[in-house]
């Protein structure tokens, strides 16, 4: 007979609206439309505690947890015991004991870990299967950060980099299977962990086609002005942070040297002071939190993905592309999405090239129109979540074809 499945994520998987939750969120239908499934994961604030889905009723059962533990009081935790800020930061008794409770109680036989800060909570005894996905390599993200910085930022990123990596190579080889977003995130992994693709392995991000595909979604409407640029994201996201700087202050004064009406919107959740700050400067808008992000797509001339730090997968340059969107990318949010630079979207190899591709897309607006058209084609060939994820169920040992009764 048939068990069950834990699933522990360190965000609500519901709703879909930002990148982290967009990919929990998918994997998390995908498997209770196999098993009956148990939830366990923090909220950042009430309302996400208490936010509804049309799904929330099927699961066996769940624990969402407000995330209230300071940042300073994680950091000193983690100075006292040795271990990642990532993980004190999600150390929670109530989680641990709804861990415990549940196996003890239901026949766990899959534990299903989104994102390395809850791999603390897998039992040591556990005797079940554990799917690990750690999305990108954090641990290399922090390295990355330390090399960037100085004085005190850069001994901590140094420091939790160092800590990460040990713990994701103890939970990967504790792990049945190690789940990356991008090949090329699987095989970094796989030079710093020494494990095979047997135990280590990319699954991707999806599009919700249909979603995106809209043709009743109307444009937002910034008033009259020249041609939009568009960057989305969660801003108060360091890296997305940095991008938008950069865009702003390097390059949009380029291109307003010949599109002296451009602008340049930034669209997302949770603006960050340093965010905010950038706004009426260099044709610079800081939209903010919006209701649709595809209205603010159908709007854009051109959606830009400048990222100076990037891992994994970007959702904006997929959504972008999904809505036939011409897309300006770095090198590193290209990263991982098998798409062809020049056919598919333009990857910008440095700020000077990032200005001069976007002032050539919004020159010829029949090229853009083209290289959005087959990013929509090529997307819609190979980046449907049913694809992306139709492996999961049997990497979780769960039968791939019958639908299984969920308790209520």
């Amino acid at each position: 007979m048939m068990g069950e499945i834990l699933f522990l994520a360190h965000r609500v998987p519901w709703p879909p609206n930002r990148g982290d939750k967009i990919r929990s969120h998918h994997f998390l239908q995908k498997l209770m439309d196999r098993a009956p499934v148990h939830v366990a994961c923090f909220a950042e604030d009430e309302g996400e505690k208490q936010a509804g889905w049309e799904r929330k009723s099927e699961l066996a059962s769940s624990k969402i947890v407000l995330r209230t533990k300071p940042q300073w009081l994680g950091g000193v935790e983690a100075i006292l015991s040795g271990k990642p800020v990532s993980l004190t930061c999600f150390d929670n008794a109530e989680i641990r004991a709804f861990v415990a409770r549940v196996i003890g109680t239901r026949p766990i036989d899959c534990i299903f870990v989104f994102s390395g800060q809850m791999a603390q909570y897998i039992p040591i005894d556990f005797a079940g299967r554990v799917v690990m996905d750690f999305g990108d390599v954090d641990s290399a993200k922090f390295e990355s950060y330390a090399e960037e910085g100085t004085g005190p930022m850069a001994w901590i990123n140094r420091r939790e980099g160092r800590l990460l990596s040990g713990f994701e190579k103890e939970i990967a080889g504790r792990a049945d299977h190690a789940l990356f977003v991008s090949e090329a995130e699987a095989h970094l992994f796989r030079q710093r962990s020494g494990l095979g693709d047997d135990r280590v392995g990319a699954m991707g991000n999806g599009i919700d086609l249909e979603f995106y595909d809209a043709p009743d979604v109307h444009p937002a409407d910034l008033g009259h002005g020249g041609p939009m640029i568009l960057f989305t994201g969660q801003m108060d996201y360091q890296p997305n942070v940095q991008a938008v700087q950069s865009f702003s202050r390097q390059v949009m004064p380029a291109i307003l040297s010949r599109f002296p009406e451009a602008r340049f919107a930034i669209a997302g959740r949770a603006p960050a002071d340093k965010v905010r700050q950038l706004d009426g400067k260099n044709g610079t808008i800081v939209v903010g939190a919006v209701d649709d992000i595809r209205s603010w797509i159908v709007a854009a001339e051109v959606v830009v993905a400048p990222l100076r730090i990037a891992r994994g997968i970007q959702n904006k340059v997929l959504e972008a592309m999904a809505m036939a969107k011409p897309v300006v990318a770095s090198g590193c949010a290209a990263e991982g999405i098998d798409a062809i630079d020049g056919e598919h979207f333009l990857i910008a190899r440095s700020v000077d090239e990032e200005a001069s591709l976007v002032c050539g897309l919004l020159q010829n607006s029949g090229e853009a129109r083209q290289l959005g058209e087959r990013a929509k084609q090529l997307i819609h060939a190979r980046y449907s979540w049913k694809r992306q994820l139709a492996d999961l169920p049997a990497l979780c040992g769960l039968p791939t074809a019958v639908t299984a009764g969920v308790a209520a």
